[in-house]
């Protein structure tokens, strides 16, 4: 793929290394690809696409990165790699016969709170999730500081906060602290305004798929929201197939 000459490379070029650039390109071919799915000339019949950034973010070592990889390739690994920065993945859901969904997963490292960058990671976020873990009663702790930050920085068009599950990872190890007691936990949520919050383990596969439907199913009640601010996104194809170049990036409103 040849160097791309726009706005939009120019932030990625700034903001992200090197070796990361091409996985945040084909993040906007996708989001070009379902702009193009939706538009009016779209023919009678075909699926409609949806487009969904998710952020994934709480303390280091809380298990954010393996519950994306259990949750898009079906992977557990128990060798431990700290993210740096932010890492990407996608998810495609056949949600049913006539919708597709696409998730973009933007696993933001545990240290980033303490950076400036959150803001640029969070922007245009339509959902999240907070991950902590049970064995360390801290990390729960510090999960009111990542919600604050995070509403703090994005919300909805109306300006209420995006739809936020709380995940109590590694809960095939054995509990500390508030999560021991799930009718505390519904109350913790309630008042700390999270959408909901599930029991999970990257390791033995507990309800991960369950909390992404339900953040999806979220999702979708406040996707008439976001109809004015559509991402459009316009692809010029060279000669070439891989000679691609972005010549327009803007924000609907």
């Amino acid at each position: 793929m040849n160097e791309l000459h726009c706005k939009a490379c120019v932030f990625i070029n700034d903001k992200f290394p090197k070796n990361g650039r091409s996985m945040v390109l084909n993040l906007i071919f996708c989001c070009a690809q379902s702009s193009q799915n939706n538009s009016p000339n779209a023919g009678v019949g075909e699926k409609r696409e949806h487009l969904y950034k998710i952020l994934v973010i709480g303390e280091l070592g809380a298990g954010k990165t393996s519950i994306i990889k259990r949750y898009v390739h079906q992977f557990f690994s128990q060798h431990y790699r700290a993210t740096i920065g932010v890492d990407f993945a996608l998810k495609v859901l056949n949600w049913d016969p006539h919708t597709i969904i696409r998730l973009q997963l933007w696993d933001i490292a545990g240290q980033e709170r303490f950076g400036n960058m959150t803001r640029v990671y969070y922007k245009e976020a339509v959902g999240a999730f907070i991950v902590f873990d049970v064995t360390r009663s801290a990390t729960l702790d510090a999960v009111v500081k990542w919600k604050q930050d995070l509403d703090s920085k994005v919300q909805l068009p109306d300006g209420s906060p995006i739809p936020c599950v709380l995940l109590a990872n590694k809960c095939d190890q054995q509990k500390e602290g508030l999560v021991n007691s799930p009718a505390k936990m519904d109350e913790y949520c309630k008042e700390k305004n999270f959408a909901g919050w599930f029991e999970t383990s990257a390791k033995e596969n507990i309800n991960i798929e369950e909390a992404a439907k339900f953040l999806v199913n979220k999702l979708k009640k406040s996707a008439s929201l976001f109809a004015e601010y559509r991402i459009a996104l316009v692809i010029s194809v060279r000669t070439s197939p891989m000679d691609l170049s972005m010549t327009h990036l803007r924000v609907k409103t």
